[in-house]
Formats: structure tokens, C-alpha cells, sequence
């Protein structure tokens, strides 16, 4: 399970073995099961979760009761509600299991003591950051750019396996579409 983490690390930061020991001593590795929440609307959220295994989704509900998904951590994605993190304020999002997944947690007092002993994990939490928020930038702009359609065959072009591993209304949920449409773009692609 580390180990997963350990070859994430390693794209950009080169860890000794003493520093890889380390580092296993500030994670809580857990199977979390389908549905399973790990953050409730409500709740302050006081770590990031890395996934080893499997897919989360992050989610708020409108007043209305719809959904809508904001960002889903699959393999060696992170995920966690960095708002609350640092402001310690009441988080307005869900972070539930999609499928039965395996995490590595990191809490917000962990990762200041694992920084102190390996500075040198700053810069891969700032190259993390960094994509993570360019990646949220990308979003936005397809959002804004493009239709329902585009999205879903860019995203289909992007990460093909992912589409089969969540649920339709799920992913129309991701997009900003209804499940009815997604369900006829997806219908226009089989011919």
C-alpha cells in the first residue's frame, strides 16, 4: 500500500529509504467500502486522503436536493476538502466512496510533523497542489467552453477506463448534465 505512494512520491521527489520509513509512520492505511462517507457536509475536514485503490467522489447538494459533483480521486489521486483544511471551518461538501477503495490518510497535524522531519516532501505537495489546481482551472473553462457533449468525449478521450467504473448519473452529475442526456450522447457514440 505505501509502496503505491512511494512511486507517486517518487515522480518528484527522491526519498532515501530512512525517509520512506518515515513517511509510513504519519499515513492511517484503511478499506473503506461502497458508500462508505469519510467527510460530511458539516464536518471540519482535518486531512487529505490518497487513493491506493479504487474511486471517491466529492460532492455538495444544492437547496433543491440535486447533486453535483465536483472531483472524483481514483488510483494515486488525492483528494480532501482544502478550504476546511486550513481555514478549520465547516466543510460544504460530501467525500464518499464509489467503490470499495483503499486510502492512505493524511491528517493536517501529520503532514506538519512529516514536512518538519522530510522538508523535502514540501515541494511534492506543491507540485500536487499545482496540478491538482490547474486541473480545476481546465474544469472551468470546459464548463464554460464547451457543451455537454464535448465534455463527456473528452473525458471518455482522457480516461476511458473511468467512465465504465462509475455510475451514469454519476458522471452526468460531473459534467452538469442530466443522466437523460448523457444517456443519449452515450447512445449517439454506439452507432
Amino acid at each position: 500500500m505505501f509502496s503505491t505512494l512511494i512511486q507517486h512520491i517518487s515522480k518528484y521527489v527522491t526519498l532515501t529509504a530512512d525517509e520512506q520509513q518515515i513517511l509510513t509512520e504519519y499515513f492511517k492505511y484503511e478499506e473503506v467500502g461502497k458508500k462508505h462517507y469519510l467527510l460530511s457536509e458539516g464536518e471540519v475536514c482535518n486531512e487529505q486522503y490518497f487513493v491506493v485503490n479504487g474511486c471517491l467522489r466529492m460532492y455538495f447538494i444544492k437547496q433543491n436536493g440535486a447533486e453535483h459533483i465536483v472531483q472524483f480521486g481514483i488510483d494515486n489521486w488525492w483528494l480532501g476538502d482544502y478550504m476546511s483544511i486550513d481555514t478549520k471551518k465547516p466543510s460544504s461538501f460530501f467525500i464518499q466512496a464509489v467503490e470499495r477503495s483503499q486510502i492512505l490518510r493524511l491528517s493536517s497535524t501529520n503532514q506538519q510533523r512529516l514536512l518538519e522531519r522530510v522538508p523535502k516532501l514540501e515541494h511534492y505537495f506543491m507540485r500536487v497542489m499545482q496540478k491538482g489546481f490547474g486541473a480545476f482551472q481546465m474544469r472551468i473553462c470546459y464548463l464554460f467552453d464547451m457543451s455537454g457533449e464535448e465534455q463527456y468525449n473528452l473525458f471518455v478521450d482522457r480516461f476511458p477506463g473511468f467512465v465504465q467504473r462509475v455510475p451514469q448519473y454519476m458522471l452526468a452529475s460531473y459534467l452538469g448534465v442530466t443522466p437523460e442526456f448523457l444517456s443519449k450522447i452515450r447512445g449517439k457514440k454506439k452507432i
